[in-house]
C-alpha cells in the first residue's frame, strides 16, 4: 500500500489513498505525540478505514432508514454497506480507493470517481502549515438525475481521563434504539459543552445543531490543544464510547437520517455539474507553557 506524507515545522500528516483517502496518522515531529488516535500497523492492515485517524463521508453522513430516499425522479435503493450496522451507513466514498492528483511538500490533493450510489466526482485537499491542519471535501454531481447530497469527516481523537472539549451547540437529536433521530430537545446538562467540558461516561452517539463551526479540544496530559473551525457545517455528531480510548467530534452538514426528517435539513438536491462543499481546520498548539482557562 502506498501512503503520501506531509509534514509542517511542527506536525507530520500521513494518508492512505487506496483506504478510503483516510488520514492514518497526524503526529507532533518532535515527540511523535498523536493528535489523531494512533494509527498502528495492525489496524492499518485491516484495510478498515474506521480503524485509522480520519475519513471522509460522502455523498451523506451516518445512517439512512427506509433502505434508500427519495429524489425527484424517484427512490434511490440503498443497501446495509457495514457489517457492524444494519443500515446504509457513511455514504460510499470511505469504501473506495481515491488517485493522487497532485501533491507538494506541505499539499495534496485526493480525488475519486464514484458510481455508488449514483455518479459523483469528490476531492479532498490536504494543507499543512505551522501546526495547521486544513482539510476541504468537496463534491460534484455527475448523474443524469438529481440527488440530495451531504458531507462529513469522520475524526477519531484520543480520549482520557483529563480530556476536555469545548463545541458549542444549542440543541441535540434524542435517538431511539436504532439510533435514529426521533426528537431535536435542549442539551442536558452533560451534553452542553458551550464551556470547556469533560466528556460523558455513558454512551454519546448522537447529533449536536445549531453549531457555530468552532470546538477546542484540550488535551493537558498529552501537553497539547486541537482550536478547530468547520465551514459548510452547523451540525457535529458526537460519540463517546464508553470504556474506549478514543471519541470522534464529526463536523457533518446534516443531521443523521436528514433524508427522511422534515425538510431535510443541511442536505442539497445536486443537478449534473453541481458542487458542495465542507472545510474543516485544526490548529495544533503546545500547552508545555500553559493554557488559557476558557
Amino acid at each position: 500500500m502506498t501512503l503520501v506524507e506531509l509534514e509542517d515545522d511542527l506536525t507530520h500528516l500521513t494518508l492512505a489513498p487506496q483506504l478510503g483517502g483516510s488520514i492514518v496518522n497526524w503526529t507532533v515531529r518532535g515527540s511523535g505525540q498523536p493528535l489523531l488516535r494512533h494509527t498502528d500497523t495492525q489496524a492499518l492492515d485491516s484495510g478498515l478505514p474506521g480503524g485509522l485517524g480520519c475519513f471522509p463521508l460522502a455523498p451523506w453522513s451516518n445512517r439512512i432508514a427506509e433502505g434508500g430516499f427519495d429524489c425527484p425522479d424517484g427512490w434511490l435503493a440503498l443497501e446495509p454497506n457495514s457489517l457492524t450496522d444494519r443500515l446504509p451507513i457513511h455514504g460510499s466514498a470511505w469504501q473506495q480507493a481515491w488517485q493522487v492528483l497532485s501533491q507538494s511538500a506541505n499539499e495534496v490533493i485526493l480525488q475519486l470517481h464514484s458510481t455508488t450510489p449514483f455518479a459523483y466526482r469528490a476531492r479532498q485537499r490536504f494543507h499543512l502549515s505551522a501546526g495547521r491542519l486544513s482539510i476541504e471535501l468537496q463534491v460534484t454531481h455527475l448523474a443524469d438525475r438529481a440527488a440530495w447530497h451531504g458531507l462529513g469527516l469522520h475524526p477519531y481523537f484520543p480520549r482520557l481521563a483529563s480530556t476536555r472539549l469545548k463545541a458549542p451547540a444549542e440543541q441535540v437529536w434524542l435517538c431511539d434504539a436504532s439510533k435514529l433521530p426521533t426528537q431535536l430537545s435542549r442539551l442536558p446538562t452533560e451534553w452542553d459543552f458551550r464551556q470547556l467540558s469533560a466528556l460523558p461516561e455513558s454512551l454519546v452517539d448522537n447529533g449536536f445543531c445549531q453549531w457555530n463551526g468552532h470546538c477546542l479540544i484540550r488535551q493537558p496530559d498529552l501537553g497539547h490543544e486541537l482550536e478547530c473551525q468547520a465551514s459548510g457545517s452547523d451540525c457535529y455528531l458526537l460519540y463517546c464510547p464508553p470504556g474506549l480510548d478514543f471519541f470522534c467530534l464529526e463536523p457533518v452538514s446534516h443531521p443523521v437520517n436528514a433524508h427522511h426528517l422534515p425538510g431535510r435539513p443541511g442536505l442539497r438536491l445536486l443537478e449534473q455539474g453541481q458542487t458542495t462543499e465542507l472545510g474543516f481546520t485544526l490548529q495544533y498548539r503546545s500547552l508545555q507553557a500553559g493554557a488559557p482557562n476558557n
